[in-house]
């Protein structure tokens, strides 16, 4: 198995005497995951009986994105499940032939768990906490604080690996910009690692993120921290600027109609008209039946004197009904991107589309907003942020669900406005699939 140079000085400090939190990474593609799996999986077969965490933000991602990388590491090693271990995945943890475990943790902040006590008692030998960026300083801290279990048994000082991408996050301040300044805290170190530095990244991964936008470039491929902006795409002078862009006014006289359908609880179903890129007119729905929104768009489809071909829905659940009523364009889940561009689905690559839009100052709302909406709006679209998953080389943005944990509601109204670039995407059919 070879190791980058990287690695190699990382798995020295992690073998030291010293006690050592270790900030690995600042790229995409750097062998991160491949790094920790690797000095956890050394450390519980060279130090019988020990216990080591493999943390990260969601326990669903780390079962099919670092668990699989350790599982990879076992094989390259010549170990077998059932034979040198043994994965149990109704308790989250893996049991080797000599006594040592690894438990694999959920570690996102749940604000009815903020000193994260669904930990319990668990005592460690060590950890590994994978894609850091994603989590609190609290996490960070609580977890050093359970390592304790056997070291003086082995004579051993507690070790705490984290890897990860650019942000601007307490790794910033804490790891990269301390190290930079030369102000790193005594048992504390950072190593920046990119895909350059990995010997066993594919080209074609290198490739793919050389075509992504130049702020995806600076952050992934070059592990550029300060240019970070916590991964969002639309720079926030610029959202509030769609308030204020008269200059889009009369530019294209071509109508439109956006809507985002209700579907269930606290959803809002939003309609948007449009002329060109300026939103004219717009329609907030807490509670809906479909009977209310099909006349709602034929009102606005024969006052606006808008075509079918330019009205459409999103198709999910029962939006369903209303597209096939109105005989409009419908979004449905799953649906590849367009022209064969590097992107998950057609959903991210219409936000990036819009994401371009707004930060050309080339959206405006002119209608008139509550306070509320105004709000809702400029909330959802500060969510418009770029995943940090780039396992399979696509370019994604954070999930509608994460989105719904960090503001606590659908982001209906900037969905609508995504819809709206389906039409400068120029598809050739009338139902589509997005994610």
């Amino acid at each position: 198995m070879i190791l980058s140079f990287k690695q190699t000085e990382a798995l020295d400090l992690l073998e030291s005497d010293r006690p050592l939190a270790l900030c690995f990474g600042g790229g995409a593609g750097s062998a991160k995951s491949f790094l920790g799996c690797y000095w956890i999986l050394k450390m519980c077969l060279k130090y019988p009986g020990t216990r080591y965490l493999i943390g990260r933000a969601r326990l669903s991602t780390l079962k099919t994105t670092t668990l699989l990388s350790l599982f990879e590491v076992c094989k390259l090693q010549g170990l077998s499940s059932d034979e040198h271990y043994r994965y149990n995945a109704q308790d989250n943890t893996i049991k080797f032939f000599n006594g040592s475990s690894i438990f694999l943790k959920d570690l996102f902040f749940y604000p009815n768990d903020p000193m994260f006590d669904s930990l319990g008692s668990l005592e460690i030998s060590g950890a590994f906490l994978d894609e850091a960026q994603q989590l609190t300083e609290t996490a960070f801290e609580i977890v050093r604080t359970r390592i304790r279990f056997k070291l003086d048994e082995y004579n051993l000082t507690p070790k705490i690996l984290l890897t990860c991408n650019p942000g601007k996050n307490f790794l910033y301040k804490r790891f990269y910009l301390a190290k930079k300044e030369g102000k790193l805290n005594d048992g504390e170190d950072f190593i920046q690692a990119l895909a350059s530095d990995n010997p066993n990244i594919s080209k074609h991964y290198i490739d793919n993120l050389k075509k992504a936008p130049k702020p995806i470039q600076q952050k992934l491929l070059y592990g550029i921290w300060e240019s970070s902006d916590d991964n969002s795409l639309i720079d926030y002078d610029n959202i509030l600027n769609i308030f204020e862009n008269t200059h889009v006014t009369n530019e294209s006289d071509i109508m439109y109609m956006t809507c985002d359908v209700a579907r269930m609880g606290s959803d809002k179903a939003v309609i948007m008209v449009w002329r060109g890129f300026e939103v004219i007119d717009m329609f907030t729905y807490d509670i809906s039946l479909i009977t209310d929104l099909q006349s709602k768009i034929l009102l606005l489809k024969n006052k606006y004197k808008i075509g079918n071909n330019n009205i459409i829905a999103d198709e999910d659940g029962v939006g369903g009904g209303l597209v096939d009523i109105l005989k409009i364009k419908g979004f449905v889940n799953n649906s590849k991107a367009l022209n064969d561009e590097n992107y998950q689905n057609l959903k991210t690559q219409c936000y990036y589309k819009l994401s371009e839009h707004i930060n050309l100052n080339k959206i405006y709302i002119s209608c008139e907003l509550t306070e509320e909406e105004r709000k809702s709006i400029i909330e959802e679209l500060e969510q418009v942020k770029v995943s940090d998953d780039m396992s399979d080389g696509k370019l994604k943005i954070m999930s509608k669900n994460n989105v719904k944990n960090v503001i606590g509601r659908s982001p209906d109204y900037s969905d609508s406005l995504m819809m709206r670039m389906l039409f400068e995407l120029k598809p050739k059919f009338t139902k589509l699939r997005v994610g």
